[in-house]
């Protein structure tokens, strides 16, 4: 590949990659905002899960309405609108004159949330290159948690600046509206990817695009593309997800999906400042042990991101289970006491690091393996679709139990962590160096 391809192949990877920077930030930076806002508008325990939990609910509708959106106009294009909807969303929460506004542009923001979560790294894998493709799909991976850590990072240098409370989480909820207008302005210089192209009869535009990214031979890639969209064409009773051979996949999807929030992590990343603030941290301290905590994150992703081939799926869930557990008992042994509180940010960092070590990098690559191709977009929806539902569940009822007990919550996320433990162990397949094409036989699909 010419310096020239490759640069313009990193500057596409990297300009759409900001729809996971966007994920990221927007997933997190509400826990810099939620005791600002419960005295604004004056919000119960209730309310407050509610204003948080919103965006999921609009999360789980992108998710599972981006796809078909993308298909029938395009990645880019679908993401030139998600663009503008993360612009919305920041715009509208800065300027949000009720409680009710407030609302409805956190809603915007997770239908964006949701929409990139499907369609920017389906757009990467479509554009890259094959011997490229592993590591510039994972881009979108370790920027979303680049995201959350910039949430995190965001939310403490506004915190330092002094300003009224008022106005404090408006500017920290609003500085999003940056990156989008980056994004949205990026994508301009962005093509259509080939695969979509081909598939809806572009091809010259295709052989553009496949000679823009490098592709020497951009003709034979052209044909092997239009060659693999015939062969992926299924029968209709194939290409019904719900029926009795496909069982072990969807428990499998449901499982990972359902585990990867019951962990606790929504939880702890968006209501991080107030378990602080429970433990006794002041704003300050509490918001640069989000920063700590957020970088742990990024770190312990991109370490799991380099050996997940070599150790497997399965390997780190059974790990993860074992640390993310005895960190959660920690936090809960802490407020159980009452001692000790120097400890919670250790236990946290732990927390964190265990879980980008395991569930975090292992969710989406999961559930991509174990369905078979004629059902691997509907099986991914699934999987997406319970990963984000429990997340919205987590995410309201987190406050509500908080204030009934603080141990309760940690408690209740360690013993979801044995459970899983045990699932994993009895139940998980290994998928580590198995093709996508023997899955089936190693499932027992027929």
């Amino acid at each position: 590949m010419k310096n020239c391809s490759l640069f313009t192949l990193l500057f596409i990877v990297a300009t759409v990659s900001m729809g996971g920077l966007l994920f990221g930030f927007d997933t997190a930076v509400i826990s810099g905002a939620t005791t600002a806002l419960v005295s604004e508008y004056s919000l119960t325990p209730e309310t407050k899960g509610l204003t948080v939990a919103i965006a999921l609910v609009g999360t789980i509708i992108g998710a599972l309405s981006t796809g078909w959106f993308g298909d029938r106009y395009g990645r880019r294009d679908c993401i030139k609108v998600l663009a503008v909807l993360f612009f919305i969303s920041a715009v509208g929460c800065a300027f949000a004159w009720n409680w009710h506004v407030l609302l409805v542009s956190r809603f915007i923001g997770g239908l964006a949330i949701g929409g990139a979560s499907v369609l920017v790294p389906t757009y990467i894998s479509e554009i890259s290159p094959a011997r490229l493709r592993g590591r510039l799909v994972a881009t979108f991976q370790m920027n979303v948690v680049a995201g959350i850590l910039l949430a995190y990072l965001s939310n403490w240098l506004i915190g330092m600046l002094g300003l009224e409370m008022g106005v404090e989480w408006r500017v920290k909820l609003g500085v999003a509206a940056v990156p989008a207008v980056l994004l949205f302005t990026g994508l301009f210089f962005v093509p259509r990817s080939p695969r979509w192209l081909i598939k809806m009869g572009k091809k010259e535009e295709a052989l553009k695009v496949l000679a823009q990214i490098g592709e020497e031979n951009g003709v034979d890639t052209f044909n092997e593309i239009e060659a693999s969209l015939k062969e992926a064409k299924v029968s209709a009773a194939d290409s019904k997800l719900f029926q009795k051979k496909y069982f072990y996949p969807i428990m499998l999807a449901f499982f990972v999906g359902a585990f990867n929030q019951l962990a606790g992590i929504n939880g702890l990343l968006y209501y991080l400042n107030d378990i602080f603030s429970l433990a006794g941290f002041d704003k300050g301290s509490g918001d640069f042990g989000a920063v700590c905590v957020g970088a742990t994150n990024l770190v312990f992703t991109l370490l799991a991101m380099t050996v997940i081939d070599r150790f497997g799926r399965k390997f780190l869930l059974l790990v993860g289970s074992v640390g993310t557990a005895a960190c959660l008992l920690g936090v809960a042994w802490i407020f159980y006491s009452n001692t000790s509180q120097s400890l919670l940010i250790w236990f946290l960092i732990g927390y964190i690091a265990f879980f980008a070590f395991s569930q975090g990098a292992v969710i989406w690559v999961y559930i991509s393996e174990v369905f078979p191709t004629a059902v691997r977009a509907k099986g991914q929806s699934l999987g997406s679709f319970t990963h984000w539902f429990f997340c919205a569940l987590v995410s309201f009822l987190f406050p509500i139990f908080a204030e009934w007990s603080r141990t309760v919550p940690f408690v209740f996320f360690a013993a979801m962590m044995v459970l899983q433990f045990f699932v994993v162990l009895f139940i998980f397949p290994e998928t580590k160096n198995v093709p996508l094409e023997e899955m089936q036989k190693k499932l027992k699909i027929k």
